[in-house]
């Protein structure tokens, strides 16, 4: 019966396209949690060691079918140059500090570069790496900015807990950095 078991989840995320939660696809083939994910990482590891295209990634407690990245290559060459977007030092600096911060406003994130993000948040949200997460209790009621699924898809965590730590001795020449060239434009 768990081959079975195995063949219903397999055709849940390949037609589902995007990742399906633990719990929906328990619900689905009638099982406990538990159980459900025992068979997930199952089949995540026989897919992950043997000569397959695809694979089983986890996201924040969801799961989702997707192409192995050393497939990449191939599928250029089908499917011609994929639409490939560039994240700018800007962009990447912004999206540094959502992923860090969430949730956080426009205003947070300004008050931490020191300038306009609206173009940054702009194009980070038509990139889908960046979300809107509601709004924040306060005058004027900003909007509130996260990470998405793409983000951690992309940059291969599964979740946000699983960003890396930056040391404290790295962390502290970061900032001396930072006040260098506030200094060096305020002498301009």
């Amino acid at each position: 019966m768990e081959n079975n078991y195995r063949a219903i989840i397999e055709a849940i995320l390949f037609t589902m396209g995007e990742s399906v939660e633990l719990s929906k696809i328990a619900e689905v083939i009638e099982l406990d949690k538990k159980e459900t994910k025992a068979i997930i990482e199952e089949m995540m590891e026989e897919w992950n060691s043997s000569d397959r295209g695809v694979s089983i990634i986890e996201l924040d407690g969801a799961y989702q079918m997707c192409t192995k990245t050393e497939m990449y290559e191939y599928l250029i060459k089908i499917a011609k140059q994929p639409k490939h977007r560039v994240l700018t030092d800007v962009l990447l600096e912004t999206l540094s500090i959502i992923a860090y911060k969430q949730p956080v406003t426009k205003a947070e994130i300004e008050k931490i570069r020191g300038v306009s993000c609206d173009h940054a948040v702009s194009k980070l949200v038509e990139y889908n790496l960046v979300g809107e997460l509601g709004r924040l209790d306060a005058p004027g009621r900003p909007l509130l900015f996260g990470t998405t699924e793409e983000f951690l898809r992309s940059f291969g965590v599964n979740s946000i807990d699983n960003l890396p730590v930056l040391n404290p001795v790295q962390l502290e020449e970061f900032k001396q950095e930072a006040e260098a060239e506030m200094n060096v434009a305020l002498d301009i």
